[in-house]
Parts: C-alpha cells; structure tokens; sequence
C-alpha cells in the first residue's frame, strides 16, 4: 500500500508540475506573439491575439476544473451545466467584441492555439528530457 500511495503522490506532484509549465508557456507564447504581431501588422492585430490568448488560457482553466471535477467524489450539476455552456459564453463574448471594432478577428482565431501551442510544446520538452529524468527545469 504505502509504494501505491507515493506512486500516486509522484504522478500527481509531476502532473501539476507539467500543468505549471504549460500555463508558464500559455504566457509567455502569448506575448511573445503579441508583441511580434504589434510590430508587424498594428495594435489591432496585437490587440486581436491578447485576446485569443486570454480566451484560450481561460478554456484551458476550464478544462482543467472540469477534469479535475470529473475525477472528484461528488458532481456538481450547477458546475457541469456551466462548462457545457462555455462555448455559447465564449463564442457570444467573441461575436460582439470582434464585430463591433477593429480587432482583427484572424489574430483573434490564431490566439485561441495558444494553449495548444503551449501543450505541444510541454510534450516536446518531457521527449527531449525523459531520458535522463529531468524534465522539471
């Protein structure tokens, strides 16, 4: 039993740990690609992948929460009818910023990989280091 239980607290220290560094890179991608495409096409487009980014990072959170609830003891009905509708929330809020300025809305739809982006890239980096065991850097 007690090998049972540190394997389990292991796996959930370096599941967290991997959910750390891919919200680190959500970050970091996000502004790095805001900051290129301020430089290359104008604040709108900037403006347009700061908030598919912040719209990614915010589905990822609630895909998060929604795993982790799935995985708890007891469901929460109020909960699961609030990530079903996540979509209908998410598209609503994009629908009226972006029809209604001058965001552009092609950043807009490329921000919303960022969280993707970030996932390949945390899978690319425990490859490269699952070798010798030092994936936490």
């Amino acid at each position: 039993m007690t090998s049972e239980s540190e394997a389990a607290a292991r796996d959930q220290l370096w599941m967290d740990r991997a959910v750390a560094r891919i919200w680190k890179l959500i970050w970091a991608i996000g502004a790095a690609g805001a900051v290129a495409l301020v430089a290359w096409r104008g604040w709108w487009w900037g403006a347009g992948w700061v908030i598919g980014t912040a719209v990614s990072a915010l589905n990822f959170r609630w895909l998060k929460q929604l795993v982790l609830a799935i995985g708890g003891e007891a469901a929460k009905p109020r909960q699961a009818v609030f990530l079903g509708m996540r979509y209908v929330l998410l598209g609503s809020g994009a629908y009226v910023i972006l029809r209604f300025s001058a965001i552009s809305l092609p950043a807009a739809l490329s921000g919303l990989f960022v969280s993707v982006a970030a996932v390949i890239v945390e899978i690319i980096l425990e490859l490269a280091y699952a070798r010798n065991g030092t994936v936490d850097y």
